[in-house]
């Protein structure tokens, strides 16, 4: 097996710009019923070049995520963003409420966390320190 040896010239990653989940095409409004009105991330205006292509961008604070069009859409059912939340309880409740069924799972160095699924069938984990 092939290894990798660091980048030399010294780059390193800093943080993490967004995530890109895929979404089926037409899907807009849905997505802002589940990311706006449900998870309370506030939508953020495409550049018009990428508008034309369809999909849904959210961010809060440093928080982005993009939500793009495939065409052959298949939701990912394995690699899923992870969210850090404040009140994990209330959004457990939030999302129940509104039938998205949340699978607690089991607590993962010292955080809490439970696995709901977007309106497309992605996967999505939050999470809470219990520190």
């Amino acid at each position: 097996m092939q290894r990798y040896t660091a980048n030399r010239r010294g780059a390193v990653i800093t943080q993490l710009h967004h995530v890109q989940l895929a979404m089926p095409k037409g899907q807009e409004d849905r997505a802002v019923r589940f990311y706006a009105d449900l998870l309370g991330l506030k939508v953020e205006p495409k550049p018009d070049i990428l508008a034309k292509r369809g999909g849904v961008w959210f961010r809060h604070g440093d928080v982005r995520v993009h939500l793009g069009v495939e065409e052959l859409f298949t939701p990912a059912k394995k690699a899923h963003p992870a969210f850090l939340c404040d009140d994990l309880n209330a959004l457990a409740r939030t999302l129940e409420a509104a039938e998205f069924p949340v699978r607690w799972d089991e607590k993962l160095s010292g955080f809490r966390r439970f696995y709901t699924a977007d309106p497309f069938g992605n996967r999505i984990e939050f999470l809470r320190s219990e520190d």
